[in-house]
């Protein structure tokens, strides 16, 4: 086994390996340990809004771009320019953070 000594510490991919699978089974173990009795469809699913009964979506709601009208006003330039890379698809930023981070990446290998 290769290890890498930093001066911080080591590096070793197969004991941090080992070591994020026994962190996912003891996640696991403890929500194996949850309620059975939960039933989906029912009130145990409905949204907690401090004692309040959620709004009905057809009335009348204050949507956060009409909160924060001034922010995005003020904002507008870069708010317009931004919504072109928006889709709204997780894993379309999960492709972004992944392509930014290899970058990162590989600049860090070069100047090593």
């Amino acid at each position: 086994m290769n290890t890498i000594d930093t001066g911080y510490g080591i590096w070793n991919s197969i004991v941090w390996t080992l070591l994020f699978l026994g962190i996912l089974s003891i996640g696991f173990w403890i929500r194996s340990l949850g309620r059975k009795d939960y039933k989906a469809g029912t009130g145990q699913t409905k949204v907690f809004l401090s004692g309040n009964e959620e709004p009905d979506p057809k009335g009348l709601h204050v949507r956060g771009d009409h909160l924060y009208w001034g922010m995005i006003a003020g904002f507008s330039g870069y708010y317009e320019r931004i919504r072109r890379w928006h889709t709204g698809i997780l894993s379309d930023y999960a492709a972004w953070f992944i392509g930014i981070l290899s970058i990162i990446f590989i600049i860090l290998g070069l100047i090593r």
